[in-house]
């Protein structure tokens, strides 16, 4: 995890669905398939399903072994009558993180990260809960997500004072979305911070679902997420789904493989996290380990989407 001891493995998986859009039963499959693989780092967030994520993540963890997993856990975000709420006081920081070590039947975990950016709180209050959870033994490491070039220098900065570095920053990073190239990349390399990128297969996009429209259980026809996906349904994206059609089908592989192989070997990048509605979708991104992409292909993937 950029230049931290941390180790984990090359793939991690995600939860955001877990306890909205897959039940219990489906979460389970999905650890077990992850661990089977050799997977190790989790990562769920105090928001997630209003709690529910995590929960779920506790009790098989509790089942399975904790020295089996590498939690990542986040706080600042959350939901109020449904409605999305960020606060990255240190107040709420610490009481989400107290509450998700509860969830998780846990007394520390392994990598702590505030959600999101807040201009609400200093800077140097949302740093002093990250100081004082690893002090406190509540985290091993700690981090950031979705902060900008600036914002993750500045914050790193801070941190270096009291010798607890930030190791991570999770952000949406794809073939469909490379603005983490401009500054958060050049960034976390010049200060030794591993990158995690969320939804890596382009919110669903570069799986190649949406070529001809617009699936009626697809998450972009839904209410709640429709405008999530719909951000990629555009020309450009439509372009890029196109190459990795005819990528895929050179290497006997799927669009969202190539996709997925793609983000993971880029520079900086420790371990896309990979989501799943169903465990065979996640048994498919668990098959990319083996997948070394062609730098032509690379080249041309880059090209069409830059």
């Amino acid at each position: 995890m950029g230049t931290s001891g941390l180790t984990v493995s090359r793939l991690a998986l995600g939860t955001m669905g877990w306890g909205s859009g897959v039940d219990a039963a489906t979460a389970e499959d999905q650890l077990r398939a992850f661990i089977g693989a050799g997977g190790d780092l989790v990562d769920t967030a105090y928001g997630y399903g209003d709690g529910a994520a995590e929960e779920i993540l506790g009790r098989l963890v509790a089942e399975i072994g904790r020295d089996t997993v590498t939690l990542c856990t986040k706080a600042g975000i959350s939901r109020v009558t449904g409605e999305r709420v960020v606060d990255t006081s240190r107040r709420t920081l610490l009481r989400q993180l107290d509450t998700s070590l509860e969830r998780l039947q846990t007394d520390h975990v392994d990598l702590w990260l505030v959600h999101t950016w807040s201009d609400e709180a200093p800077l140097t209050e949302t740093l002093s809960a990250l100081e004082w959870a690893v002090q406190s033994g509540r985290a091993r490491y700690v981090g950031v997500s979705n902060y900008g070039g600036w914002q993750t220098a500045r914050a790193a900065t801070l941190m270096e004072s009291g010798r607890i570095p930030l190791v991570a920053n999770e952000i949406e990073y794809s073939l469909v979305e490379r603005a983490a190239e401009d500054e958060v990349v050049p960034a976390a390399a010049a200060l030794g911070i591993g990158l995690l990128p969320w939804s890596p297969l382009g919110r669903g996009v570069l799986t190649g679902k949406y070529r001809n429209g617009v699936p009626a259980d697809s998450r972009a026809a839904g209410r709640e997420l429709g405008g999530f996906v719909g951000r990629h349904l555009d020309e450009r994206s439509a372009a890029i789904v196109e190459a990795l059609v005819v990528a895929a089908r050179g290497l006997g592989r799927t669009p969202g493989e190539v996709a997925l192989a793609w983000v993971r070997d880029r520079p900086g990048v420790v371990a896309p996290i990979v989501g799943a509605r169903l465990t065979a979708h996640l048994r498919s991104a668990l098959g990319t380990e083996d997948l070394v992409l062609p730098p032509e292909i690379v080249a041309v993937l880059d090209e069409v989407s830059a």
